[in-house]
């Protein structure tokens, strides 16, 4: 018999006689006694002991075999202290030879656990949670093995589901330990997409919880395991390999192809592989896995290992549904469907039914993410950047988002409930007021007439133009077809697309602006180098002109679609005069190689510039003559100004866009334009929200191209604005020395019945 780790009668005996002893009819504190002196006993242990968190967060030793019987419900250990409460704090096993020499070893002498050297403990994992710890502990100093430590934690699981079914703990107690408690909660996010919704919870590739634990047969289950793998593989290859050109439809292409490499990790692999050997289904053996890494994720610090652990969690949730037979895409969601994810990426959004979805949470991501701008084209509210979000949900939870102050209440009690529905009425009012202006053109009070634009870049996109009254779409982002594409769009694809959004706009302007890839905005099939500052690095019009083939290809799709027509191209990321002048050669070169072939070009061709880059300030007299347009990107200005990553929630609000440097600024390049008489247009965020859109105005800008569900607002706004005096109070205002005059602008515009 050897001196430690399971008998020969193997650990799926092990686990049948633990079923079979908690399954027994006797009270649930004789059954545990039961298991500890079954776990000892097979383990060849001298003590076995079992803690469980008490809604205090202390463990409390519920049953041994081996210590003092005494100290049962009597001894207990804070978070963190002695050797079961750092099991507990790292949510991941510990095995010393001699556990009186570690420096969390913590005595108690009640426990009479002074002979005893060697030490294995294992958590009880609930959701990435321990909820309690296993322990088994020997007289001689020896180190446990790896077959042990998976043996113990193999062990522990099943401890976990026993403890949750709530024999031991009562119900209202594990609601308060378990990661998912059902009590009200109130969480802070910050707003991605503006709007109120409440609904019931559906998570993103939710997982699927095992409903059998032990397996009846371990080859069968090692067969439906490698089964599953290959299915999951295939699943993942057919999105990637599937759809047309252009399609928006399919999951993000940059997380898939993580997907596709991890799929194949062998780590993983042999983790899952090794679990089933040890006894458990195939489901019990990818949630034992995705557990783990819960825990370590838990524990990380690293943004990239996090990123890392959070893509093996959502594999091993797929895996988990291609087990159950589940299809994707083809979920049935309930009428008021509150979508809840870590992340999203630009098509995930895409391929739930849009009737059906009335809100999006999300733990991760940014207001100028690919999510929260599909989720602001589909007018969908948004919260994001929820930390634990979904260790505090179940599937079917009532939650309310509310996207205008950026929180979300998870099982909201019911006067909460109707508060919100109350605000929801009164925000259905102010829909219907917004649709009576929808034709009205956009005058202020004193007659300055202002062009008021959308920014589009999504088919669903163009459903807005006539909605909203929008006068045309003064951005549309061209990289959301390549980014959910599999490969590079052809000609014919790009063509057709520029071609719908043209026949759709029909005598409306639109600017189409060129491929803005790189950074956070990574196409699978495009090789690229890692670079320590994305942001800073090779993207937009750089990797354009890096690699002009791509921007020619481009270029040539969108003269041929604009055949006969007007023609807006405007180039992204422009940092020197020359870029500019690389760029508008290309495209002089494009409208040579079509004439020599006969072809058809537009009526009009206009190419303008973004400005996007400070350095272009203190050269705008260089650039404006040479270009037909300009239009600011605030949104990326204002990030380079205060070198502040707007992606980043920990400096994205460190500085305020109504700031003096930031509105001095803009209102240098409007001044300069207006001295060359070179149009120009605001097509950032600042052009979609009332009082930032005001400030704008009374700079004397006078096109703006804001987000479908800022038309409405930002219209009601002009209609009541007077400039003339309002623009008098900014010159003085733009001399402040604050970090901020947003409470300035506030005032004012209350003194001047401006419509905020």
């Amino acid at each position: 018999m050897p001196v430690g780790g399971l008998t020969t009668r193997g650990p799926r005996n092990l686990l049948r006689q633990i079923r079979e002893a908690m399954a027994g009819a006797a009270p649930a504190q004789e059954r545990l006694d039961m298991v500890v002196r079954i776990i000892a006993r097979s383990m060849v242990a001298e003590v076995c002991s079992i803690y469980l968190r008490r809604a205090s967060g202390e463990l409390e030793l519920f049953a041994t075999q081996g210590l003092n019987p005494e100290a049962v419900h009597k001894t207990r250990l804070h978070p963190g202290e002695g050797l079961v409460g750092e099991v507990a704090r790292s949510a991941a096993p510990i095995s010393l030879s001699d556990a009186p020499s570690h420096p969390s070893f913590a005595y108690r002498p009640e426990t009479g656990e002074d002979p005893y050297h060697a030490f294995l403990g294992a958590p009880l994992l609930r959701g990435g949670r321990a909820i309690g710890v296993l322990v088994v502990q020997n007289r001689s100093e020896r180190r446990y093995d790896d077959e042990e430590v998976e043996d113990i934690q193999t062990i522990a699981m099943v401890l976990a589901e026993t403890v949750a079914s709530g024999e031991l703990l009562a119900q209202d107690e594990l609601r308060d330990i378990e990661v998912a408690p059902h009590r009200p909660e109130r969480l802070k996010g910050q707003r991605f997409a503006e709007g109120l919704a409440y609904g019931h919870v559906i998570l993103h590739e939710a997982p699927v919880p095992p409903e059998n634990l032990l397996a009846e047969n371990q080859q069968v289950e090692e067969i439906r395991l490698r089964e599953a793998l290959i299915g999951l593989k295939a699943n993942i290859d057919s999105i990637l390999d599937g759809g047309g050109q252009g399609k928006l439809a399919g999951q993000s292409f940059e997380v898939l192809e993580t997907y596709r490499m991890f799929a194949d990790d062998r780590g993983w692999n042999r983790s899952l592989e090794e679990a089933v050997r040890t006894g458990l289904t195939a489901e019990a053996a990818v949630d034992r896995v995705r557990n783990e890494h819960r825990a370590r994720f838990a524990q990380a610090r690293d943004p990239y290992i996090k990123e890392r652990l959070h893509d093996f969690e959502d594999l091993a949730n797929r895996l988990l549904r291609v087990l159950a037979g589940d299809k994707p895409g083809e979920r049935d969601l309930p009428d008021d469907a509150i979508l809840v994810a870590r992340n999203l990426g630009p098509a995930d959004l895409l391929e739930y039914p849009r009737h059906k979805l009335r809100g999006l949470l999300l733990e991760e991501g940014s207001a100028a993410s690919h999510a929260a701008i599909v989720a602001r084209a589909l007018q969908i509210p948004c919260v994001g950047r929820i930390m634990g979000l979904r260790d505090r949900l179940s599937e079917g939870d009532l939650v309310i988002v509310d996207g205008e102050s950026g929180e979300t209440y998870l099982r909201p009690r019911p006067d909460m409930l109707a508060a919100v529905q109350s605000r929801m009425l009164v925000r259905s009012e102010r829909q219907a007021e917004f649709t009576k202006l929808r034709d009205v053109p956009a005058v202020t009070r004193d007659g300055t007439r202002i062009t008021l634009l959308t920014n589009a870049g999504l088919a669903v996109d163009l459903e807005n133009l006539d909605a909203t009254g929008a006068e045309g779409i003064g951005l549309f982002r061209t990289e959301f077809q390549f980014m959910v594409s599999e490969e590079l769009p052809r000609l014919n694809s790009q063509t057709a697309l520029y071609k719908l959004v043209l026949d759709t706009a029909g005598d409306r302007p639109v600017t189409f602006r060129t491929l803005d890839i790189g950074g956070d905005k990574v196409l699978p099939y495009l090789e690229t180098e890692r670079e320590e500052n994305p942001a800073l690095g090779r993207r937009a019009i750089r990797l354009g002109l890096d690699r002009p083939g791509l921007l020619r290809l481009q270029l040539r799709a969108l003269l041929a679609a604009a055949a006969g027509r007007e023609l807006r191209v405007m180039f992204p990321m422009i940092a020197t005069v020359d870029e500019f002048r690389a760029a508008r050669e290309l495209v002089d070169v494009e409208c040579a190689w079509a004439r020599r072939r006969g072809r058809a070009l537009p009526a009009l061709l206009r190419v303008g510039a973004m400005i996007e880059c400070p350095s272009l300030l203190w050269h705008l007299d260089a650039l404006l003559p040479l270009t037909d347009f300009v239009s600011v990107g605030s949104n990326d200005l204002f990030q380079y100004m205060f070198a502040a990553d707007r992606t980043n929630p920990l400096v994205s609000e460190r500085y305020d866009p109504l700031s003096p440097p930031a509105l001095r600024a803009l209102a240098e390049i409007q001044k300069k334009c207006a001295d060359t008489g070179t149009p120009v247009s605001v097509c950032g965020e600042l052009a979609g929200k009332p009082l930032e859109a005001f400030a704008l105005l009374t700079l004397g800008y006078t096109r703006l191209s804001a987000p479908a569900g800022g038309v409405g607002p930002v219209k009601r706004m002009i209609l009541s604005a007077d400039l003339t005096a309002a623009r008098r109070s900014m010159t003085n205002l733009l001399g402040s020395s604050a970090g901020s005059i947003r409470g300035e602008l506030e005032s004012l515009a209350r003194k001047l019945n401006v419509t905020i």
